[in-house]
C-alpha cells in the first residue's frame, strides 16, 4: 500500500498535476506528471516527498471493479514513487478499460507511461 505520506489528497495538488504537468497515455491509464518546483539540494531544505493520487471514475466500472483497481494502482505506485523527482505531484487516472486489465497489464501501461514523462523514451 502507498503510505499515507505519498498521497495526493487536496482538490489543489490533484488541479495542479494535471493542469500544470505533463500527460502520458496508454492503453488503460492516462498519467499526469508535475515535477517538483524545489531544490533539493539548497542549503537547509529537505528533499520534499513525491505523492500520488488516483482518478477511477464509475465508467471504469462498479464500486468493487473501482476499488480493485485503485487497490493495484496505489500498490503499483508504492514500488515507483522513490523513481520520481523529489516533489513531484502524479496523478493517474484509469480509462474504462483498467477494469478488465489484470495487474500484469497495469503494471506495464503506468511504466510506459511514466518512462515518457521522465524521459527515458520517445513519445
Amino acid at each position: 500500500m502507498l503510505p499515507t505520506e505519498n498521497r495526493l489528497r487536496r482538490r489543489e495538488d490533484f488541479a495542479t498535476a494535471v493542469r500544470r504537468g505533463r500527460r502520458a497515455g496508454s492503453r488503460h491509464l492516462v498519467v499526469h506528471l508535475r515535477s517538483g518546483a524545489t531544490n533539493p539540494h539548497a542549503p537547509g531544505e529537505s528533499a520534499p516527498l513525491s505523492r500520488a493520487g488516483f482518478v477511477v471514475s464509475k465508467a471504469v466500472g462498479g464500486a468493487v471493479v473501482r476499488n480493485k483497481v485503485k487497490r493495484r494502482l496505489r500498490h503499483l505506485m508504492r514500488e515507483r514513487v522513490g523513481l520520481l523527482p523529489p516533489g513531484s505531484l502524479v496523478v493517474v487516472r484509469a480509462l474504462p478499460g483498467a477494469g478488465d486489465a489484470d495487474h500484469a497489464e497495469l503494471a506495464r501501461d503506468l511504466d510506459a507511461a511514466l518512462r515518457r514523462l521522465l524521459g527515458g523514451g520517445a513519445r
